[in-house]
């Protein structure tokens, strides 16, 4: 009934950003190092990166997202030179909602092609796929 060529269903890169499924890190990731685009999953931006000002602890997404962003450039620059291609993971002190001491949040950066087979990266959390 159907071939191997036959595509019943895609969702791109760029629906999953449009959708707010995937969260551009733009040109922090840039300024951290990256050469390909970087985006994060929802996941890791409300856990890790989206701060609301009520909170009692003082902080900033800006400054949230480049911690992410710094500790995976970091993570990807030891990969490399290891040899390792493809998914490291990683870890990022993170302070939670609610929270005032930071803890230890474990993340993975995963490299793959991207909707016109360029290299992109993604920053999920290693339950994610």
């Amino acid at each position: 009934m159907f071939t191997n060529d036959d595509v019943i269903h895609t969702y791109t890169r760029r629906e999953a950003l449009d959708d707010g499924v995937l969260m551009d890190a733009g040109a922090m990731a840039q300024e951290a190092g990256f050469k390909v685009p970087v985006a994060l999953t929802a996941q890791v931006w409300a856990t890790c990166v989206s701060w609301s000002p009520d909170e009692r602890t003082p902080q900033d997404e800006d400054g949230r997202l480049w911690d992410v962003v710094w500790m995976a450039s970091l993570a990807a620059r030891a990969a490399a030179r290891r040899g390792d291609t493809g998914r490291v993971e990683f870890d990022v002190r993170v302070v939670p909602r609610g929270g005032r001491h930071p803890q230890l949040t474990r993340l993975a950066l995963v490299l793959g092609p991207g909707d016109q087979g360029e290299c992109v990266a993604t920053i999920l959390a290693p339950d994610e796929d």
